[in-house]
């Protein structure tokens, strides 16, 4: 067995589903103390979080992970108990083990190979992980990013161990992500019967054709580093059950992923402009789950192609596509950010997975990585 697989295994017998720790982050602290790494377990509301570094001085380099995972579903459905981690034909399977424990354990012995020759690096390392990424995400990263804000501790280059790969480890690295943008639309009519449509209003008819023009809108053409922005219906809900019964209003739970050329003031605007557009006795709800965020070519991005091109010889494709991450919270200091993982193809499926080799390949990508941020890989 691998020291990465052995931690691999570790972290995911443990049923940390979120927003439980279930012992991650001491068992991490633990391990990272002898290399000099000194811990700080901030709880915040329900949440325990971690922040570890190493050294005092900058450039500060983090790994940033979770060790919350999603519920499994019925486990009878899973080929394997989910947190058993059982190994098969070379395949580690279990809740979290591409999302992100497997990345969790690439970064601990990534960290522990390159200290071991390089004890005393020029600049800082750190962890922050957090056990609520995969629930709310409102007193994980973004609460640890506001107390080390609030000191004026800063993080130079970030590391998010998301799941980016595609077909093969390192084929795909995430340099940012579009914004998301949710609204709760609501909109009123009057109930009546249906076999008298006159005695009343149906809601339902006023926003289906308010959605098919928000939904047909040009948002923006993105960019050369986002697609356009798009806008979603997730759920509409209405009526009281019954067939001859017209509903006094109508729910829809909307969603933009948009990108740096639109803000969500703006589209909150241009949505509103449209429905007012159709005289609609409507209310809606906003909520931001973040901004879009980007890393251009330079020192982190840079170091990333390359340690994948050394380890694999494989050419990444550089992009923003997908949903958010925790990035979304550290971007907004001035970071670099960037994602990089294992497969995606199982998470939050039943009988999540992920090949020993691919978590032995990504350890390596990661070592390389701060070889040659620390300048010791020429």
């Amino acid at each position: 067995m691998s020291e990465t697989l052995d931690l691999a295994r570790d972290l995911i017998r443990r049923r940390s589903v979120t927003p439980e720790d279930a012992g991650c982050q001491p068992l991490l602290a633990e391990r990272l103390a002898p290399l000099g790494f000194r811990a700080e377990h901030l709880r915040f509301g329900e949440v325990d979080n971690l922040w570890l570094r190493k050294g005092t001085e900058g450039p500060v380099f983090c790994f940033a992970g979770h060790t919350d995972v999603v519920p499994t579903g019925p486990e009878a459905n899973w080929s394997h108990p989910p947190f058993d981690a059982v190994v098969d034909d070379g395949v580690l399977h279990g809740r979290g083990t591409a999302d992100m424990k497997g990345s969790i354990a690439a970064f601990v012995t990534a960290c522990e190979r390159f200290l071991t020759r390089h004890p005393e690096p020029r600049g800082s390392i750190a962890f922050l992980i957090t056990s609520d990424e995969e629930g709310p995400a409102q007193d994980g990263t973004v609460k640890v990013v506001e107390h080390l804000e609030q000191r004026g501790e800063k993080v130079d280059w970030c590391l998010v161990g998301e799941p980016s790969s595609t077909s093969e480890v390192g084929d795909v690295v995430k340099n940012g992500r579009r914004g998301s943008l949710n609204g709760r639309l609501v909109v009123r009519g009057t109930q009546g019967h249906v076999a008298y449509p006159h005695l009343a209003d149906n809601p339902i008819h006023h926003l289906a054709p308010a959605l098919d023009a928000l939904y047909r809108k040009v948002w923006d053409e993105g960019n050369e580093f986002f697609p356009p922005t798009t806008f979603q219906v997730s759920n509409i809900h209405g009526g009281t059950g019954a067939t001859n019964v017209i509903p006094g209003e109508v729910e829809a739970l909307v969603n933009f992923r948009f990108s740096t050329e639109s803000s969500a003031d703006e589209l909150k605007k241009r949505v509103h402009a449209i429905l007012d557009a159709r005289n609609l006795n409507y209310s809606i709800d906003w909520s931001l789950s973040g901004d879009p965020f980007l890393t251009p070519r330079g020192a982190l991005v840079e170091a990333t192609v390359a340690a994948i091109r050394a380890e694999t010889g494989r050419e990444p494709d550089v992009n923003t596509a997908g949903g958010t991450s925790d990035g979304r919270f550290i971007a907004p200091t001035g970071a670099q950010v960037i994602e990089l993982g294992p497969l995606n193809a199982t998470i939050h499926k039943v009988n999540e997975q992920v090949r020993v080799e691919h978590l032995e390949e990504l350890s390596a990508i990661y070592e390389r990585i701060l070889e040659r941020l620390f300048g010791t890989d020429e």
